[in-house]
């Protein structure tokens, strides 16, 4: 079986913020990582044609998460990307989480028929919280005395390094199968505790009620808006202005809280419009895309569900939606937020690649410097600021001979004919 089709089975809930796409913790972080890290770096890392330009030099990149945000930030800026880091949520510390204790005094007292552990470390970290509060000897005791279902091998690991036995632990790793089970059985009348790993699982939860059971949700740790709300704002402000090539997205509450803010500022239509036509939307995974494919965004996602695998696409297709142009003789990749002439990353300043794109869209033609002004941020009435941000762009590029002054009519770049598109190609 494909790999990517054996994590999309298993995905059915929401997943550990910057791991897997499936709930369950990549423990490659702890077990060889250095390795991991290792085989990424000894990948190639500079675009086709340029030996010395990486492939994600010019593009920035936003970066959402809360877990593993700097592992992730990292391995983008090793490959040349500048992030912008917003943490679209944060995480409840599992000791200062009163609805967990709550959940876990109520099982103690009452004993419940099943108990479902979804995921290693949510399950590790509600025995810790459990021995925080005093009632880790209360909690083993009865979870030792009830059927203990575990999701995956990782947590059959967590279950018995606790002194623990699971009874049963499907083939497939996933939750539909643990269902089938119970629904096979009959639920009628039974308690069933059901350890959630971030949001509630609706469709599992509904049938085992609709079956006559009462279903109890452990919420090992749950996402919140984050305490400081600036890098979000900053980020939906760079991406509805287009200063933003891609947004990474490693768990579906992440995409879920940055949609809500949007809506909030009234910026949601311009963020849902950016990631459909601009800013390339990389998800993890397919759990972590449903809350962006709801609103009709079209996602990007690796085969393999991890961090590596996610850098490594945005590596592949950040460069390909670069504009390439032959100008005065010399090659030009237009970037997210650079240029590339004959090879040499030229940085750009935003004035001047918005007067560059807005040249480029159709290149050889004079544009007007009213139409130019049009194009630049904040706009103003005085023309002059287009001269200003000429000189300047020009001076960035290196090469003044790339765009040439029309008199009294506007500019245009100095296409070549012989190799480039005919001045009215569009």
């Amino acid at each position: 079986m494909h790999e990517g089709e054996h994590h999309e089975r298993r995905d059915d809930g929401a997943q550990d913020d910057g791991v897997r796409d499936d709930g369950v913790r990549d423990d490659a972080r702890q077990h060889g990582g250095p390795a991991r890290d290792a085989a990424l770096d000894a990948a190639p890392h500079t675009a086709p044609g340029a030996p010395d330009v990486r492939p994600l030099d010019g593009f920035t990149v936003g970066v959402t998460a809360a877990r593993r945000a700097e592992e992730l930030g990292a391995l983008l800026e090793r490959r040349g990307a500048q992030v912008l880091h917003a943490p679209a949520l944060r995480i409840v510390p599992l000791p200062d989480d009163a609805e967990l204790l709550a959940a876990t005094e109520d099982l103690i007292g009452r004993a419940p028929d099943v108990v479902i552990a979804t995921t290693a470390i949510g399950f590790r970290g509600w025995i810790e919280a459990a021995e925080g509060w005093g009632l880790g000897e209360a909690l083993l005791a009865r979870l030792g005395a009830v059927e203990l279902l575990a999701r995956g091998p990782k947590v059959k690991g967590a279950i018995r390094a606790a002194g623990l036995t699971e009874t049963w632990s499907p083939r497939s790793e996933s939750l539909a199968e643990v269902l089938d089970r119970l629904l096979e059985e009959g639920v009628h009348g039974r308690r069933i505790a059901l350890q959630l790993h971030g949001e509630p699982l609706p469709g599992f939860v509904e049938s085992l009620r609709a079956g006559g059971a009462e279903v109890v949700g452990v919420p090992v740790y749950r996402w919140m808006p984050p305490a400081d709300i600036g890098p979000v704002d900053r980020l939906l402000d760079a991406a509805v202005g287009r200063g933003l090539d891609a947004i990474t997205f490693t768990s579906a509450p992440a995409a879920v809280s940055l949609l809500r803010r949007a809506e909030e500022r009234g910026l949601r239509d311009g963020l849902l419009d950016a990631l459909r036509h601009d800013v390339l939307p990389a998800c993890v995974g397919p759990v972590t895309a449903l809350p962006l494919e709801a609103h009709e965004v079209t996602t990007y996602q690796p085969e393999r569900f991890r961090l590596g695998p996610l850098v490594q696409l945005l590596c592949r297709e950040l460069p390909e939606r670069a504009r390439v142009l032959t100008v005065a003789g010399r090659r030009v990749e237009i970037r997210g937020q650079a240029v590339l002439v004959d090879g040499a990353l030229r940085p750009v300043p935003p004035a001047g690649m918005a007067l560059l794109r807005a040249l480029a869209r159709r290149p050889g033609w004079v544009v007007s410097r009213a139409d130019l002004l049009r194009a630049l941020p904040g706009t103003g009435r005085d023309e002059h600021a287009v001269e200003t941000a000429m000189a300047r762009l020009r001076g960035a590029l290196g090469a003044p001979k790339l765009i040439q002054t029309v008199v009294k009519r506007g500019y245009r770049l100095a296409l070549d004919p012989r190799v480039g598109a005919k001045y009215g190609d569009g």
